[in-house]
Order: structure tokens, then sequence, then C-alpha cells
């Protein structure tokens, strides 16, 4: 399962670059292939006005076919390629897990209690630990 790092943030849904404790995650979510036509890429419908993806929108859509599909459902068929160090035991790993965000419990220092984040899961091949990517937190 060899990972591809992307060449440009043009063929991606998402990507993000943390530190996370002592170690550090890299991942991305390719765009994914039209289910009706088979031939374009979906993205974000574009703005006939400024001719830009609309960054809100709920919606992907198809550049060839105008096939449109939820964005939920659009999310939940993407697959989340991972570059990492392992926090705990230090080894570096790459994996590729389903692009769907748990709900996962956090301890938040400041405040002193437990918080609710949606993070992307995976475990480290070489130890098992559990390693999150949480959702940037709103302060």
């Amino acid at each position: 399962m060899a990972v591809k790092e992307p060449e440009s943030m043009n063929d991606l849904v998402y990507f993000t670059r943390r530190a996370v404790g002592e170690g550090k995650v890299m991942a991305w979510v390719y765009r994914g292939i039209c289910p009706e036509c088979k031939k374009a890429r979906m993205g974000k419908p574009i703005n006939p006005k400024t001719k830009k993806p609309m960054t809100r929108a709920t919606e992907y859509e198809c550049p060839e076919c105008k096939y449109r599909v939820p964005k939920e459902e659009y999310e939940e068929t993407l697959e989340c390629e991972i570059k990492y160090t392992c926090p705990k035991c230090k080894h570096e790993g790459e994996t590729i897990v389903p692009f769907k965000r748990k709900t996962v419990q956090l301890f938040d220092e400041e405040s002193q209690k437990k918080k609710a984040a949606k993070a992307i899961v995976f475990n480290c091949e070489s130890c098992g630990e559990k390693i999150l990517i949480t959702k940037k937190m709103k302060e």
C-alpha cells in the first residue's frame, strides 16, 4: 500500500499537515472520479460570476456531465492517504483509511473538561497507538 504524494492542491478534496504530540501527520484525499460519466474528477460547483469554486457548497459536481452528489454521500466514498511519525514509538509509516470522521472524546487542558471532536482515526502499524487527525477547533 504505497501512498502517492500530491503534486497539486487542485487534485485534492482535503489536505493537512499537523504535529501530533511528539509525532507528525500529513494527510490528503484525492478527488474522486464521476460515478456517472467516469471521465472527470468531481469538484465543488463553479460560481458563474467569479469562475471560482463555491467553497461552502453542500454538494459536489462533475465538470463534464454536471452530475451532482451531496457532500456527505460523496466524501464517504473517498480514501484518506496518510504519512505519519508515531508520537509514541517514533515509527515512520504510511496508511490509507476511509475518509470518515468519527466523533471522539478529547480532554481539554485549558477548561479541564472532556470535549467531543470529529477526527479521522487510524492506528500505528508498529505499536498500535491510536492516532487522531482532529478538525481544527474553534477558539
